[in-house]
């Protein structure tokens, strides 16, 4: 995998979060990707 910058608000790094407290993903990382490849799905 390549690393990448980005930024985020605080409401979406606290909501992200909140998936990995609840644990469905087990870091910011895992979160984030998947959400890309739901956005490459559509």
């Amino acid at each position: 995998m390549h690393p990448i910058q980005i930024r985020l608000t605080r409401e979406l790094i606290e909501k992200v979060d909140k998936l990995i407290e609840k644990g469905l993903y087990p870091n910011r990382s895992e979160a984030i990707r998947d959400a890309v490849r739901k956005l490459r799905v559509k």
